[in-house]
Order: structure tokens, then C-alpha cells, then sequence
């Protein structure tokens, strides 16, 4: 069994040394994460519980069944949408429309692809993303949206070597293109 679906099987079971063990794991990727935001070291634990707290209430109440990525994208996911909000609520965050569909557009605004409102421009990278591989969702999500680096990707992708995942970063983007056109 999967690591992640073991993790899971034991939240949905209630199990609180799960709960813990989860909380353990990935406290101090997610701290350093949150750090480039614009929030305290308070109010980033503050999240990381929220978030935590969320991941049980999803699998508890059966809206996590399993998952589609890895556990860490999840808890990343949610979070920060989490910090998102508080942001926001601060009057911090002001999200940037993009006018064209170059690599670093896409990564800046990645987030885009999940949210509520979107220009034409951010529909057609949302409609296109759908239509690319569960691989190169996986990739471009742990990539722009996680922030991972290519030595997290290898490791969580099992990739063979970080040449592999450039590689298919760039196969990856050069569809999304095609697509977005």
C-alpha cells in the first residue's frame, strides 16, 4: 500500500497518531513554504493546523476519497488557498491578470487555473490544462503551483533523473501551448 493511502486509510479511521504523524511530516516543508508570504510565523501554524484540521474533515466526511496527486500536494493545495484568504482579509494580495501565455506567465499565474472569476486568456489555460496528461498535470501542478523544485519532483514523480523532468517540464509546457492555441 502506498504511503499516502495508508496516511489516508488511518485519518479515515479516525487514527490520531496518523493525524500526528501527518502533521510531523510536512510541518517544516509547508513553514518554509509559507515563509514567502507575507505572514507570521503565528499565523502560518495557525494555517498549517486549518489545514490539517480541513484534510481530516475531507476524509472523515467522505469528500476525500483518494487522491489524484500526492498527500503533501493536497495539504500545499489547500494551504495555500488558506494563506490566500488571509491575505486577502489583510487587503495584501492583489492577484495580476496575464495578457500572454509565456512560461513565466504561466507560472506566475498558474494559481488561476483554480480560481472562482477568470479572464478569456486564464479560461483557455484552465480548458487546455484539463486536456494534458494526468502525468503533465501532476508535473505543472508540483512545479508552478507547489513551487517544487526539480529534486522534489524527481522524488515524488519517481522520475529517473532531474535532466528527465526538465525535459518533460518543457514537453509538458510546449502541449499546454498547443492546446492553449
Amino acid at each position: 500500500m502506498h504511503k499516502d493511502t495508508f496516511l489516508l486509510e488511518g485519518l479515515k479511521n479516525g487514527n490520531e497518531k496518523t493525524l500526528s504523524k501527518v502533521y510531523l511530516i510536512y510541518k517544516s516543508d509547508f513553514i518554509a513554504y509559507a515563509k514567502k508570504f507575507d505572514l507570521s510565523k503565528d499565523d502560518i501554524i495557525d494555517v498549517y493546523q486549518d489545514v490539517i484540521l480541513a484534510l481530516r474533515e475531507n476524509v472523515v466526511s467522505g469528500k476525500l476519497t483518494a487522491l489524484n496527486s500526492s498527500l503533501k500536494t493536497y495539504i500545499f493545495s489547500i494551504g495555500k488557498y488558506m494563506i490566500y484568504s488571509k491575505l486577502r482579509k489583510k487587503n495584501n494580495v492583489h492577484l495580476q491578470e496575464f495578457n500572454e501565455f509565456t512560461n513565466t506567465e504561466i507560472n506566475q499565474d498558474y494559481d488561476f487555473l483554480f480560481a472562482k472569476e477568470l479572464t478569456q486568456n486564464q479560461k483557455k489555460l484552465q480548458i487546455a490544462f484539463k486536456k494534458l496528461g494526468k502525468k503533465c498535470q501532476q508535473l505543472l501542478t508540483l512545479l508552478f503551483y507547489n513551487n517544487y523544485s526539480f529534486d522534489d519532483v524527481l522524488e515524488e514523480l519517481d522520475y529517473t533523473s532531474k535532466d528527465v523532468v526538465k525535459s518533460q517540464k518543457s514537453r509538458c509546457l510546449k502541449t499546454l501551448k498547443q492546446k492553449i492555441k
